[in-house]
């Protein structure tokens, strides 16, 4: 009978510790600065918001509202698959003022990108019913998990970033070195490279844009730049835009081979700060960010 008591009481501490120590951890995510705590407050008011993988990192936003004065909001992240870009998208429309555009690095539709990301985002489950659903649906195992035990939610790199911009605000999270002279030698050891892309992909991005649409919002899809050598890599980028230009109705606006030289580079396919400066003059000067008429550019759209 003892024995049973001293069970009771520790499998009651253990519940009651996670309760407490998930509320804690639930509520620094909650107030964080990181973009998708701010996603989740709500409230969020800017007229661009930009969405990728890493490589929709460098739509740097400090330089943006510098030369636009224009408010601006970036959901990408590493290996950002696009049925998880598709949820942060849609629950950023529902619970934030509209951006006046939505500017979408296509890049993101390959396999290759990391479809287990979606369990990092268990720390904001509690707060989307989307997510809660693709993560049930994609990897029931981790959802149930975090609603047995909620500390198992914040066991990841999302919340460890939500942890570190609990105070302080990510958007200068972007590379800031040159290519290396050996990844520069070794680019033609590089085999040809094709995107892996699937009909769920050009779906989940097509309903973003519908989605987007019907808020009154302007989608503009591109492809960021690449490392030139590595570019001419790509064998099947011309097929990846045509089947989502005949998915979406949209135009692809290919800025893959956009920056020349080394400087722009942090490797083969991630423009540095200055690159990614250099790009983002080419987007406001061809209206892609909807300022056009300020700097006498040409609307693309």
């Amino acid at each position: 009978m003892k024995n049973t008591i001293w069970v009771i009481a520790v499998l009651l501490l253990a519940f009651l510790g996670d309760r407490a120590g998930g509320y804690v951890l639930g509520k620094i995510t909650h107030d964080s600065q990181f973009r998708y705590s701010r996603l989740y407050r709500g409230g969020e008011n800017c007229d661009l918001l930009f969405a990728g993988n890493s490589r929709g990192l460098i739509f740097y936003q400090p330089y943006i509202e510098e030369k636009t004065g224009r408010p601006t909001c970036n959901l990408s992240y590493n290996g950002m698959p696009m049925d998880l870009a598709a949820v942060l998208i849609k629950d950023f429309l529902d619970r934030n003022s509209h951006p006046r555009i939505l500017v979408l690095d296509v890049t993101m539709l390959d396999k290759r990108m990391d479809s287990r990301l979606v369990t990092g985002f268990n720390c904001y489950v509690p707060f989307s019913e989307r997510l809660s659903d693709l993560m049930r649906d994609s990897f029931a195992n981790d959802f149930f998990a975090g609603q047995v035990a909620h500390l198992y939610r914040y066991n990841s790199e999302v919340f460890q970033r939500a942890f570190y911009y609990l105070k302080k605000s990510d958007e200068d999270w972007l590379l800031d070195r040159v290519i290396s002279p050996t990844l520069q030698k070794e680019v033609e050891k590089q085999a040809e490279f094709d995107y892996e892309f699937t009909p769920d992909m050009l779906a989940s991005l097509a309903g973003v844009v519908n989605y987007a649409t019907q808020k009154g919002v302007r989608v503009a899809l591109v492809v960021n730049p690449y490392y030139p050598p590595f570019a001419e890599k790509i064998g099947n980028l011309p097929a990846l835009k045509k089947a989502i230009e005949q998915a979406t109705g949209l135009t692809v606006h290919d800025y893959s081979n956009s920056i020349s030289g080394v400087e722009g580079f942090g490797d083969y396919q991630h423009l540095n700060k200055n690159g990614a400066k250099e790009y983002l003059d080419k987007l406001m000067e061809d209206g892609i960010l909807g300022v056009s008429e300020d700097l006498g550019g040409g609307d693309r759209f």
